[in-house]
């Protein structure tokens, strides 16, 4: 059990790097209306965790007053979520070609 943890925690690795270097060409290709769907994906994720998660938790972690209420916070918790879905979507692929039997 523990081993497939381990692959698996390693395939989410590599998917979350690729994930990021695929951003990193959105961004250079200026392909702004995927990164915006990428936005998108993520931000139902984003809203639950700052409507769940106490509004001091967010206050420390930030040093911003309100912080729940913070666009900035707000667009960069979508925009992570989203790369997380994007990262556990190769992962699962990278497990099922490698560990998969």
């Amino acid at each position: 059990m523990m081993r497939i943890f381990v692959q698996f925690s390693a395939c989410l690795a590599l998917g979350l790097v690729v994930a990021g270097l695929m951003l990193l060409g959105l961004m250079f290709g200026g392909q702004f209306n995927l990164i915006d769907s990428l936005l998108l994906s993520g931000k139902p994720l984003a809203q639950l965790s700052l409507i769940l998660l106490p509004e001091t938790f967010w206050s420390e972690l930030t040093g911003l007053a309100d912080a729940a209420q913070n666009r900035a916070l707000q667009s960069f918790l979508s925009l992570c979520a989203g790369l997380g879905q994007v990262g556990l979507l190769l992962a699962g692929g990278f497990f099922r070609l490698w560990y998969w039997r």
